[in-house]
């Protein structure tokens, strides 16, 4: 496996970067976590990779037992997936996740990807990192012009990203645009409370208080 990063030191810690270390890798290891995924929804969720990068960094990650390929007999396409030892790097993506959110969250610039499957999944690790939960079971719902809508589902005990299966009706309703709903995950207090301020919101009073009190909207905001 060719590696453009050698430390020289024995610890676990270099001899990990040395294996995932890599440029993408840990994103597309980030993107997996969600499930298998073809080559062009992974091109196409990292933006500004190129086919030549991410095949390179595919066959790293296969041959080092991180991901296998998932093609079924009679199904042209094959799909990616993590195997148990690449799927043991939640925890890792997660911690980053925590770091990322509460240390270098920023406004997004122009020309960066803003996918709200990929938000609400940070969102979800987020929240079950820091413990928040919800009286009961619930969902949430975001819809931009640009993105498919999605779903984040918190069950009682955890919140996870919803899949295809045929969901409730959600809890609460967030109508935005992509642009704004990023500027929204990265502010903090009056800044958070008047971009929400522009947003569509549709449900329960409960709902709404919940949704605020897990962003931190400042109350009479």
């Amino acid at each position: 496996m060719a590696r453009t990063r050698t430390y020289n030191h024995f610890c676990p810690v270099a001899r990990s970067l040395e294996v995932i270390g890599e440029k993408w890798s840990l994103l597309i290891v980030r993107d997996l976590l969600r499930g298998p995924q073809r080559f062009t929804d992974l091109l196409r969720g990292l933006n500004n990779i190129t086919p030549k990068w991410l095949t390179l960094r595919l066959r790293e990650l296969e041959s080092a037992g991180i991901v296998e390929r998932d093609q079924e007999p009679g199904r042209k396409e094959v799909r990616y997936r993590l195997t148990e030892k690449g799927a043991q790097l939640g925890p890792v993506i997660a911690a980053l996740n925590v770091w990322g959110v509460d240390h270098a969250m920023r406004p997004p610039e122009p020309g960066e990807g803003i996918l709200l499957a990929r938000s609400l999944q940070a969102i979800a690790s987020y929240f079950n990192s820091r413990g928040l939960k919800a009286e009961v079971p619930l969902e949430w719902e975001i819809r931009t012009p640009d993105n498919p809508p999605a779903r984040i589902r918190f069950d009682g005990e955890t919140w996870r990203l919803r899949g295809e299966d045929p969901p409730p009706a959600p809890a609460l309703v967030v109508e935005s645009d992509a642009q704004a709903w990023a500027e929204f995950l990265a502010a903090r207090g009056e800044d958070r409370a008047a971009v929400f301020a522009r947003m569509r919101v549709a449900g329960g009073d409960d709902a709404v208080a919940f949704f605020r009190q897990a962003f931190r909207i400042p109350v009479g905001a």
